[in-house]
């Protein structure tokens, strides 16, 4: 099995709707366990990025990266969790699918 990992990055914006100042403020990790969709990933992504994209005057969450992971695969944030908490509080953002439908667990 695998799971698919897909990286965001998010800038607010600290200035004005007419006069905006983004800055880049990190970025979330999600994951889709067992996925199996490997021959329509790129409309997968598509899909999924209309649920955890967002843009607006004032907040971006744009999809910068994806890529097919082993099941066992621990993000970075994940990794340093463990290594430095012994734990991990904050894993990657799980999402769920059937079909073309995706929701947050």
């Amino acid at each position: 099995m695998a799971k698919l990992l897909i990286q965001t990055q998010i800038q607010e914006n600290y200035g004005t709707a007419d006069k905006p100042y983004w800055k880049m403020k990190g970025g979330n990790d999600y994951v889709v366990k067992n996925f199996t969709v490997f021959g329509a990933v790129g409309s997968f992504i598509t899909v999924i990025g209309e649920r955890i994209e967002s843009d607006n005057e004032f907040y971006k969450e744009n999809i910068i990266d994806w890529e097919i992971v082993e099941d066992d695969y621990l993000t970075q944030f994940e990794r340093d969790q463990l290594e430095y908490e012994g734990k991990i509080t904050f894993p990657a953002i799980e999402l769920t699918y059937g079909g073309k439908r995706v929701d947050y667990v």
